[in-house]
């Protein structure tokens, strides 16, 4: 045994090599990972904060749970309506524009009135994601499902007893059948982006 020599015998010959080598494979990982993912970071730096303050204005109506108030773009948080050029099919087999009667009942809803809509996050598309109120302390988001014109949407699902509600009364969107919303965007190659049609 006298003769023999651990296969790593050389690092123990050179104290404080190892770790030193180790270091700059570790700096040459992070310079690499740092140009390929430098632009991403800086944009997610760049992203910006969803507002503290209330947003209250009478609103614009982009579509049934899209809307803008002082030039901030807000969509209406947990619920997703039908998209503008979406349609449902009535109890009889007949298709019908569901996206525009969602964008024309939430026009109702809101016209003449100013709305004030609270903060929560704001979407990769940028706009602050939001419940709005009516004057009254009507949530709008909330009667937009319960009157069966949008479905409880994202993982917290707020709105799911209001959803049920329109479901078994057969409301709006629940009077015959429909494709989801999120799933119509994906058959259509939709991103969640609609333009800036829209009505007061």
């Amino acid at each position: 045994m006298a003769g023999y020599q651990h296969p790593y015998g050389r690092w123990r010959g050179w104290p404080g090599r190892r770790p030193l080598f180790l270091v700059l494979i570790a700096l040459v990982c992070l310079t690499g990972f740092y140009a390929v993912g430098g632009r991403h970071f800086q944009r997610l730096e760049h992203a910006p904060a969803a507002p503290r303050a209330p947003l209250v204005g009478r609103p614009w109506i982009v579509d049934g749970d899209s809307i803008r108030i002082g030039g901030v773009s807000i969509r209406l948080e947990g619920i997703d309506a039908p998209e503008w050029d979406q349609t449902c099919t009535d109890p009889d087999g007949r298709t019908w524009a569901c996206g525009r009667a969602a964008t024309r009942q939430l026009k109702e809803y809101t016209r003449g009135q100013t709305l004030t809509c609270h903060p929560r996050a704001i979407d990769r598309y940028r706009r602050v994601i939001a419940t709005c109120l009516l004057p009254d302390g009507t949530d709008v988001n909330a009667r937009l499902v319960r009157d069966g014109w949008a479905v409880a949407y994202g993982f917290s699902r707020i709105y799911v007893a209001e959803e049920a509600e329109a479901k078994a009364a057969k409301r709006g969107i629940w009077s015959g059948s429909f494709i989801y919303p999120s799933e119509w965007r994906r058959q259509k190659g939709h991103h969640g982006w609609h333009g800036w049609r829209g009505w007061r």
